[in-house]
């Protein structure tokens, strides 16, 4: 019995430390990607193979752009945490751009049936505003960022491109390129 139970505690403990490895990113334990492309394969079934091969094209562009833009959100709401306290919003944020997504978190909470994601008042917030933000708080993050007008002109590019992927059109190679581009001048910035 003893001998079980110290089996049982070696599982748990491995158990803990695997996903803290899966949350930093990393593969623990079985590899899930063949069954992961089997279920897309199956989902992208009905569709014709040209829709489908643009839209395994655009996945990864799109996947580029999510990390993107909740990076941008995640690098607001630390700077401004650590240089304002908790209460930053309040403070922080410009009116119009404040009151626009406070009206929408609260339609969302109010009448939406999706049970996504509601609490983080920045993913209310416009692309563009995010620049908005930043420009507003420019002491903040002068030191991460060369220029505002740098930030204006990739943020706007980008935000193009974003409207684009989100409304399901597909992008030319050399539009993949600029965008990878900005993307990884950001990340060089920032020190992602």
């Amino acid at each position: 019995m003893a001998e079980f139970s110290e089996f049982l505690f070696r599982g748990l403990m491995f158990e803990a430390e695997a996903e803290k490895f899966r949350n930093a990113g990393l593969r623990v334990g079985a590899d899930s990607s063949d069954s992961e492309r089997s279920l897309l394969n199956d989902v992208l079934l009905p569709f014709d193979i040209a829709t489908r091969n643009a839209a395994l094209q655009m996945s990864r562009i799109y996947a580029m752009m999510y990390c993107f833009e909740n990076a941008v959100r995640e690098l607001i709401t630390k700077r401004l945490t650590e240089k304002h306290g908790a209460n930053w919003w309040s403070t922080k944020v410009p009116a119009s751009v404040k009151s626009k997504a406070e009206s929408r978190k609260t339609e969302a909470k109010d009448n939406s049936w999706l049970e996504g994601q509601k609490d983080d008042i920045l993913g209310f917030m416009d692309f563009g505003e995010l620049a908005t933000l930043i420009i507003h708080n420019w002491a903040d993050f002068e030191d991460l960022i060369p220029t505002q007008h740098w930030l204006k002109q990739r943020m706007d590019e980008l935000e193009k491109a974003r409207n684009f992927i989100a409304h399901n059109r597909v992008l030319l190679p050399t539009e993949f390129q600029r965008i990878e581009m900005y993307v990884a001048d950001w990340n060089r910035q920032v020190g992602l």
